[in-house]
C-alpha cells in the first residue's frame, strides 16, 4: 500500500502486536514509546495516520493530540481504556478522528485503519483540479467552498483546517442543503456503517466545526440543530 502509520504507545506488547499486524497488511510502520518523542518524530515527517495512546510518560496522548492539531489535520486514532470515557469525548473536542477501547481485537483495529485511510483517499486528490471531472468535486454554497479532491474548506475565501471526520460531516450536510440529517446518517457517512461511534461524538464534532467557522466569522449560523431530529445546513 505504501501508507505510513505511526504508533505512539508505551505498552511494548501492544506496540509490537499492532506493528506486526499492520505490517502484514503492507503498511509502513514507525513506533515511539512516549508522547514527547512521538510528537517530534511525527512533526518532522508526517505519516498518513497516527495511532495514539492516551496514558503515556513525558507527554500524554491528549497533549500530543492538542499540539498536533495546532500544526496538522493528519488522521488520529486514540487508544483508550474502558474507564477513560470522558477522555474519549475530550479527544474528539481536540480533534481525534476515531478511538478504540482497550482491550481490542487486531482485526477491529485493522478495519478502522483501512476505513480512515480509504476516507482520506476519497477526499484527497492528486494535484489541482484542471478538468471538468476534477471541477465537479468543487462545491460552492454561498460563502462556503469545499473541494472534495483536495480536502479543503474555505469560508469567505479564508481556509479552515478540518480533520477528515469534520470534513465528511460538513460535506454530508452541504450535499443536501436544507435537508435534515440524523445523527445516525452522519455517523454512517463519516465513519461507515460498521462503526461504534455514537451521538455524542457527532455532537462534539459539530461543536468543533461551529467553533472553527466562528473563529473566522462570529456571525456564522449555517449549521442548525433540529432538536430531536439531527442537524441541517441552512439555505
Amino acid at each position: 500500500m505504501g501508507y505510513k502509520i505511526v504508533i505512539i504507545d508505551d505498552d511494548e506488547n501492544i506496540k509490537l502486536s499492532v506493528s506486526e499486524a499492520l505490517k502484514n497488511e503492507s503498511f509502513d510502520i514507525e513506533t515511539y514509546d512516549n508522547g514527547y518523542d512521538g510528537y517530534h518524530g511525527v512533526i518532522d515527517n508526517l505519516p498518513d495516520l497516527i495511532i495514539l495512546d492516551i496514558k503515556m510518560p513525558r507527554m500524554d496522548g491528549m497533549e500530543v493530540l492538542k499540539k498536533l492539531r495546532e500544526k496538522t489535520d493528519t488522521p488520529v486514532i486514540m487508544l483508550t481504556s474502558k474507564e477513560e470515557e470522558e477522555d474519549e469525548l475530550s479527544s474528539f473536542k481536540i480533534g481525534a478522528d476515531d478511538y478504540i477501547k482497550k482491550p481490542f481485537s487486531l482485526n477491529l483495529l485493522i478495519a478502522r485503519v483501512k476505513t480512515i485511510i480509504r476516507r482520506s483517499n476519497s477526499t484527497l486528490g492528486n494535484g489541482n483540479p484542471k478538468n471538468k471531472e476534477d471541477l465537479s468535486n468543487i462545491i460552492n454554497k454561498g460563502f462556503l467552498k469545499l473541494d472534495k479532491n483536495q480536502h479543503t474548506c474555505f469560508w469567505k475565501d479564508t481556509p479552515l483546517s478540518l480533520t477528515i471526520t469534520e470534513f465528511l460531516i460538513l460535506l454530508c450536510l452541504v450535499e443536501r442543503v436544507g435537508h435534515i440529517k440524523t445523527r445516525n446518517q452522519l455517523i454512517d457517512y463519516a465513519y461507515g456503517t460498521m462503526s461504534s461511534a455514537d451521538d455524542r461524538m457527532i455532537d462534539t464534532h459539530i461543536k468543533r466545526l461551529r467553533k472553527k467557522f466562528k473563529e473566522i466569522d462570529d456571525g456564522f449560523d449555517k449549521i442548525e440543530t433540529m432538536y430531536g431530529l439531527g442537524y441541517r445546513y441552512k439555505e
